[in-house]
């Protein structure tokens, strides 16, 4: 894995130990991650297009190029590989809420 992923693999690893990664899902099916980081910090994640609101991924990936994934997309995709992603069901409003959250964080 760290040949293929590099400096990620590790520490993602380490998340996936920690069982850091839940599964937010809500009644209409749509998904979301959760990642909480080593600094106490929650990051989402969503699978399906690639992408973190981890500053790491938007500075190494988006703008650097020099990265496919941060250590939270990659500890994502080894949690549903390994069927060790932590599972939270929502109601539709908590959903948008968590979303939201992260958007008034960025901004």
């Amino acid at each position: 894995l760290k040949f293929i992923f590099g400096p990620s693999a590790v520490p993602a690893l380490d998340l996936v130990d920690q069982r850091s990664v839940t599964r937010v899902r809500s009644p209409s099916g749509r998904t979301a991650y959760q990642v909480l980081g080593n600094s106490g910090k929650l990051y989402t994640c969503y699978s399906s297009c690639h992408f973190c609101t981890c500053p790491a991924f938007g500075f190494t990936v988006l703008q650097k190029s020099e990265s496919l994934l941060c250590k939270h997309i990659l500890a994502v995709y080894l949690s549903q590989a390994l069927g060790a992603c932590q599972e939270l069901s929502v109601s539709e409003e908590q959903l948008v809420s968590i979303l939201l959250a992260e958007e008034e964080d960025e901004g």
